[in-house]
């Protein structure tokens, strides 16, 4: 089966995130490491980073996956907001490593007006000169995240993905991460068995499905083809328990993670319903 789960909140101290995972018997975990919306991140306390890690292994075979800050934009033209973004997401990677953290998710950035093909240059350069720089080896995969494509956003298609990983210095670092809502608000459908084979296809003859280490459980608010990112709970949404049930019953990703990303209220129950309903899928 999966393992499902949910992006978790790292308020009170950042090992505090499997203690919220337990409570809705989470089997992955995506948290940020760093306050989001800030450029100047926060390097966690070694007490920190020795409590993560001690809590991790009182939850063995849980993958791990840290989101980077929104305010991270790779494509940038804008040579300041690209030098923060790129000192910015060292520190990500940094981060990742101190704490043994597996995947490190990126959005592809925006081109801002520039063009597809100038905002995917200088992402790709950009991300390399940031791997090069964290000199962090294997230790943290980055995985490239599908997007809606809004606005001037770049990766809502797999060709755009490809083309970053095809052009990149540090490729066998790189994987994806694929987001059902954004993906279906690009174009890609998954609500029918046919339609679910024809995307995955696509996929795996672009970018290869080994690329594939991650999933977002999202439903999507918006319908096919809306270029809008707006996430909503399992089934409540236009691509319906269907498309979620053709997903999660697909041996390939038999064993991948695949997180929730969904509103929830403090006391945890959205996730918990969302993680039952997901798993009453399975044949």
């Amino acid at each position: 089966m999966p393992r499902f789960g949910a992006h978790m909140s790292v308020s009170g101290g950042i090992a505090l995130a499997f203690d919220r995972l337990a409570e809705v018997d989470g089997e992955a975990l995506q948290i940020f490491t760093a306050n989001q919306r800030q450029w100047q991140a926060k390097t966690p306390a070694p007490a920190e980073i020795e409590a993560f890690k001690a809590r991790r292994r009182q939850a063995p075979g849980i993958p791990v996956a840290s989101h980077d800050s929104y305010l991270i934009n790779l494509a940038s033209p804008n040579p300041e907001t690209a030098g923060k973004s790129l000192a910015a997401f060292v520190g990500e990677l940094h981060r990742c490593a101190s704490l043994g953290i597996d995947y490190l998710i990126i959005h592809p950035g925006s081109h801002l007006g520039e063009g597809i093909e100038a905002g995917l240059r200088r992402f790709t350069a950009n991300l390399d000169r940031a791997i090069s720089e964290a000199d962090t080896g294997n230790q943290v995969m980055v995985l490239l995240e599908t997007t809606a494509g809004q606005g001037t956003n770049l990766g809502a298609s797999f060709e755009e993905l490809a083309a970053i990983i095809a052009a990149s210095a540090h490729a066998k670092q790189l994987g994806v991460c694929y987001d059902t809502c954004h993906t279906f608000a690009a174009g890609y459908d998954i609500r029918t068995p046919q339609a679910y084979a024809e995307t995955m296809a696509g996929f795996d003859r672009l970018l290869g499905l080994e690329r594939l280490r991650f999933f977002h459980l999202n439903d999507a608010s918006k319908g096919l083809g809306s270029r809008i990112d707006r996430h909503t709970h399992i089934g409540r949404g236009e691509i319906t328990v269907e498309g979620f049930r053709n997903l999660v019953n697909d041996p390939r990703f038999a064993d991948h993670p695949m997180v929730l990303e969904t509103p929830k209220s403090d006391d945890l129950h959205e996730d918990r319903d969302n993680l039952a309903l997901l798993r009453s899928l399975r044949r």
